[in-house]
């Protein structure tokens, strides 16, 4: 009897046919690799339980099903093993009336916190001063400069996303604490390039984003060595130049939801950004995961220095935010955890929601526009109903 793969309920609003309980909801949620003949849920007491035949492995289904079924660790929902506290809160700097005092708090919860913003701001520093090549060699396009970035940035990326793989998923150095799905990586999956997630993440990754981040950044280094591109010294205006370092987020994000909208269009969706959404269960490699024509939009959001004065560490925070910044946000955990407390910020439960429902949180936490058009998921049961409604809505059309 052969296994096969089924689209997920959420990717294409056909719905599985499972019996009841909330492992016969996660199934038709999250997808599997089901087999071809009886596939049941039992109730068994308090807890849901998978019937396959008996020739087709359980891990076919490109996870275990005790991995499934395990006990949720800190969840108030009954479709998570982990959630941060719930609701999901969006950032309170576009709130009105105007909250001063949310706003101080959050952007020092924002900046001060270990995670990826403070890390890409000391990489930003640290690659500018000491691994960035010489002005003058910049002033044409040759193939020596232009390879040391890409060969940084490879480096950059497998530092990051490679690290928070080893420790979440190689060495499982947490277990599974603080992880949101608690599934792991695929493996032997049809889905995915090479039939494993982890490999078509990092191929998908490295080949393709990597070289358009790297294009766009030697476009930029090209013109500033030029003076196609307006430049900012700290000393020219102090304040400017630091208020510049706070909005950029707060840009990437806005440019962000915009061309990920533009992605869920139909077919924009099948040609690109499919490529992405096969990971339902993501993982940190799967964060800049994309289909080419989907990365020659994404970093798009550079050319704005092309307009505004930036000085090189602001464009290198910026390019380290569109690629280094989403393998935290894709990681599955909360945070990493050392000596049973978080101690660096990682995953994004906002993100992680789009990817399981699809059609909700375009955007990011800094920005409003999912609360202004309607959808915000905040984690509640409630917002998954009206996810739902919404997806089939649109299919149906």
């Amino acid at each position: 009897m052969r296994c096969f793969e089924q689209e997920t309920e959420a990717a294409t609003g056909v719905a599985l046919t499972a019996n009841g309980g909330v492992f016969g909801q996660r199934l038709r949620e999250t997808g599997a690799l089901l087999c071809r003949g009886v596939v049941g849920v039992r109730r068994a007491g308090d807890h849901d339980r998978l019937e396959l035949p008996p020739d087709c492995a359980a891990e076919h289904i490109g996870t275990r099903t005790d991995t499934l079924m395990s006990t949720p660790e800190n969840s108030s929902s009954r479709d998570w093993h982990y959630t941060p506290d719930l609701p999901v809160r969006l950032s309170p700097i576009f709130s009105w009336p105007p909250q001063p005092l949310a706003w101080l708090k959050w952007i020092s919860g924002y900046w001060l916190a270990v995670g990826a913003v403070t890390v890409n701001f000391v990489f930003a520093w640290a690659v500018y001063s000491w691994f960035h090549p010489d002005w003058s060699s910049m002033q044409s396009i040759e193939f020596g400069w232009v390879a040391q970035i890409w060969l940084r940035n490879v480096a950059l990326l497998t530092l990051v996303a490679g690290g928070l793989h080893l420790w979440f998923y190689s060495f499982t150095a947490q277990g599974r604490a603080l992880k949101f799905d608690a599934r792991d990586q695929a493996k032997d999956n049809g889905t995915y390039t090479f039939r494993n997630q982890v490999h078509d993440n990092m191929f998908w990754s490295l080949a393709s984003g990597v070289t358009f981040w790297t294009a766009f950044e030697a476009l930029y280094w090209w013109a500033a060595a030029n003076g196609y591109a307006p430049g900012l010294a700290f000393g020219s205006n102090p304040v400017w130049f630091a208020v510049l370092f706070a909005l950029i987020p707060i840009w990437s994000s806005f440019h962000f939801y915009w061309i990920h909208r533009a992605l869920h269009w139909p077919p924009l969706y099948r040609l690109a950004h499919a490529l992405h959404h096969r990971n339902v269960n993501i993982g940190p490699w799967a964060g800049i995961s994309m289909h080419p024509a989907e990365h020659l939009l994404y970093f798009t959001s550079a050319l704005i220095h092309f307009v505004v004065p930036s000085h090189p560490a602001h464009v290198l925070f910026h390019f380290y935010i569109q690629s280094l910044s989403p393998a935290f946000s894709h990681s599955g955990f909360d945070g990493i955890q050392a000596a049973g407390s978080k101690r660096i910020e990682a995953g994004d439960f906002f993100h992680q929601l789009h990817h399981r429902y699809f059609e909700c949180n375009y955007g990011t936490v800094e920005m409003p526009w999912d609360r202004v058009f309607g959808t915000f998921h905040n984690g509640s049961d409630e917002a998954t109903a009206e996810t739902r409604a919404r997806k089939r809505a649109m299919h149906a059309r």
